[in-house]
C-alpha cells in the first residue's frame, strides 16, 4: 500500500483539535480550572456579589441565547436547575432571590416557543383535551384577580405569576419535544439526577447534616421543628424539605417500576431494581409517611393494565415484600415511621389533617369560587396576616385548591387529573411501539403517584414536582404523536413495495 502523507495531517483549526478527540477532557478539565480559580480570586478580593455577577456573565449569557434559541437545551437546563436551585440556594445569602432564576429560565423558554411558533406555525399540536383544559385552568386562575372575597390582591399577584408559567410550560413541553432521543436523554437525567439526591440522603443520614444545612435551618426554628420527629432528624437532601425529596423518590420509582416491564437487557433491568431499592430505602430518611404508599399504590394500577401472569406474580412477590415490612416487629425508627403510613389512625398527624378538613369544610361550602389565589400558606401570610385562613395549614394540595379555588376550581383540577389519566390509559393500549408503549406507562404511573401523594401532602408545589408534572402530562400527548408519525411512515413505505 503506497504511504499517503495526508493520512497523518490534521487540517482542522486548532479550537476543533482541542475540543475533539483525545485532548477535549483536558481542554474542558483546564478550562474549568481556571474558570474556578478566576471566580474564587474575584470572590475573594472583591465580594461575593462581584462573584455572582461574573459567574452570571460568563454562564448566563450562553444558557440564554441556548435557551431561546436551542428550546430542547433550555428544557434540559430547566430540568436540571429545577432539581439544583433549592440546593444552591444554601449557599447564597439569606434573602437571595434565587428562585427568580427558574422564572427568568421559563419566561426565556417561552419566548423561544413564541419565535418558534412564528417560524414554524403548528397550532394544531394542541387540538386534544388536556390542552384545553390547561387553558380553562390558567383562565380561572387568571379570573381569581375578580374574586371579590379575596383579602389581597398582591397575593394573587405574586402566585398567579408562579401558577401560570409553570402551566405554560406544558405546551412548551409538548411542541418543542418531537423526537423520542431527546425523551429518552431526558428520561436518562431525571434517573441521574435522582440517583445522586438518593446518594446525598444516604450522606445526610450516616453524617448528619452539613455545616450550611444546619445554617439554613436556624433561620427558621419552625422548619427545624418540623424536621425533628420522634428523635431523629428528617433528611431532605438536596430539595426544600424531606416531603419533595420523598415524594421524588416514590414518583422515580414508580417510572423505575413501568420501564422493569419493557423490552430491555437483563443488565439494564437489574440496574433499574437496584435504583427502586436504592430511592425507596433513601426515602426512608426522610420520615415522610405520605411517600410509603405511593410505589404500591402505583404496583396496583400496573398490575390492572397489564392484567398477565408475569406481572400478577411480580405484583404478589412485591405485595408479600410490603405486608412483611408493614408488620414485622421492629425497634427500627425509620421501619416503625413506614409501618404508620398504613395505619393512619394512629398516626397523631393523620389526625390532625382530618381535623384541619373538618374545620375547613363549612367555609369551602359556602364559597364555591374560594378565597382567592394565594390566600393561604406564605403569601397569605405575609399580604393578609390578619386573615384567618393565612394561618390555615392546607397540608393537601387539594384541600388548598378547594380553599383558594373554591369547589369550581377544585372540581375543574380533578377534571384535568381524571382526563391526563383517562388519555394516557387510551393512547397505552392505541401506541403500536412498545418504547413509545412503555414510556407513556412511565408517565401514566407518575401522575397517578401525584394524584394520590396530593390527598395527604401539597405534590407539586415545590421544584422539581411541578416541573416534572407538567413534564410528564406533555409526554403522554408527546409519545401518541411519535407513535402517530412512526406509524404513518412505516404505512408509506409499506404502500411503495407493494
Amino acid at each position: 500500500m503506497a504511504f499517503s502523507r495526508d493520512r497523518y495531517i490534521d487540517d482542522r483549526p486548532l479550537l476543533k483539535k482541542l475540543f475533539s478527540g483525545r485532548f477535549a477532557w483536558f481542554a474542558l478539565l483546564a478550562i474549568c480550572l481556571l474558570g474556578a480559580y478566576l471566580v474564587s480570586y474575584v470572590i475573594y478580593y472583591y465580594g461575593f456579589v462581584a462573584g455572582l455577577l461574573l459567574i452570571v456573565g460568563v454562564v448566563g449569557l450562553p444558557v440564554v441565547i441556548g435557551t431561546v434559541g436551542y428550546p430542547k437545551f433550555g428544557i434540559a437546563v430547566l430540568f436540571i436547575w429545577a432539581y439544583w436551585v433549592n440546593f444552591i440556594s444554601n449557599f447564597t445569602p439569606a434573602g437571595t432571590p434565587i428562585g427568580t432564576s427558574m422564572d427568568i429560565l421559563q419566561y426565556l423558554l417561552l419566548l423561544g416557543f413564541l419565535i418558534s411558533q412564528k417560524i414554524r406555525p403548528n397550532w394544531k399540536v394542541f387540538a386534544n383535551p388536556i390542552s384545553y383544559l390547561m387553558l380553562a385552568w390558567i383562565s380561572y386562575n387568571i379570573l381569581q384577580v375578580l374574586n371579590p372575597v379575596a383579602a389581597s390582591k398582591l397575593a394573587w399577584v405574586y402566585t398567579v405569576r408562579t401558577v401560570a408559567i409553570i402551566v405554560l410550560m406544558y405546551f412548551v413541553f409538548e411542541y418543542q419535544i418531537n423526537d423520542l432521543k431527546f425523551v429518552k436523554l431526558l428520561i436518562k437525567i431525571w434517573l441521574a439526577l435522582t440517583t445522586f439526591a438518593a446518594i446525598y440522603g444516604y450522606a445526610q443520614e450516616i453524617n448528619g447534616y452539613f455545616p450550611y444545612e444546619w445554617a439554613v435551618l436556624r433561620r427558621n426554628p419552625l422548619t427545624m421543628h418540623l424536621n425533628f420527629q420522634a428523635g431523629h432528624w428528617r433528611k431532605f437532601s438536596i430539595f426544600s424539605d424531606p416531603v419533595v425529596f420523598a415524594y421524588n423518590m416514590a414518583l422515580t420509582s414508580a417510572l423505575c417500576l413501568s420501564m422493569l416491564f419493557g423490552k430491555r437487557s437483563l443488565r439494564k433491568k437489574l440496574l433499574l431494581a437496584g435504583m427502586i431499592i436504592l430511592f425507596m430505602n433513601s426515602m426512608l430518611f426522610s420520615g415522610t409517611r405520605a411517600g410509603y404508599v405511593l410505589l404500591p399504590a402505583c404496583l396496583v394500577l400496573l398490575m390492572v393494565l397489564y392484567f398477565n401472569t408475569r406481572v400478577l406474580l411480580t405484583g404478589s412477590f412485591v405485595g408479600m415484600i410490603f405486608i412483611f415490612m408493614i408488620f414485622v416487629p421492629t425497634s427500627n425508627g425509620a421501619i416503625k415511621r413506614f409501618q404508620s403510613a398504613f395505619r393512619p389512625t394512629e398516626d397523631a398527624s393523620f389526625n390532625e389533617r382530618a381535623k384541619n378538613q373538618a374545620f375547613i369544610k363549612p367555609y369551602i361550602q359556602s364559597h364555591p369560587f374560594g378565597a382567592g389565589l394565594g390566600a393561604v400558606g406564605v403569601w397569605g401570610q405575609r399580604f393578609a396576616p390578619n386573615s384567618p385562613l393565612s394561618k390555615f395549614p392546607p397540608d393537601s394540595s387539594y384541600v388548598r385548591i378547594a380553599v383558594e379555588l373554591g369547589s369550581v376550581g377544585l372540581l375543574l383540577f380533578c377534571t384535568l387529573l381524571f382526563v391526563t389519566l383517562k388519555t394516557g390509559i387510551n393512547n397505552f393500549f392505541l401506541i403500536k411501539d412498545p418504547e413509545l408503549k412503555n414510556y407513556t406507562l412511565g408517565m401514566v404511573m407518575v401522575i397517578f403517584a401525584f394524584a394520590v401523594a396530593s390527598y395527604p401532602q401539597q405534590s407539586f408545589v415545590q421544584f422539581p414536582s411541578n416541573i416534572m408534572f407538567y413534564l410528564c402530562i406533555a409526554l403522554i400527548n408527546v409519545l401518541k404523536r411519535l407513535d402517530d408519525e412512526k406509524q404513518i411512515a412505516e404505512n408509506s413505505v409499506k404502500r411503495i413495495d407493494t
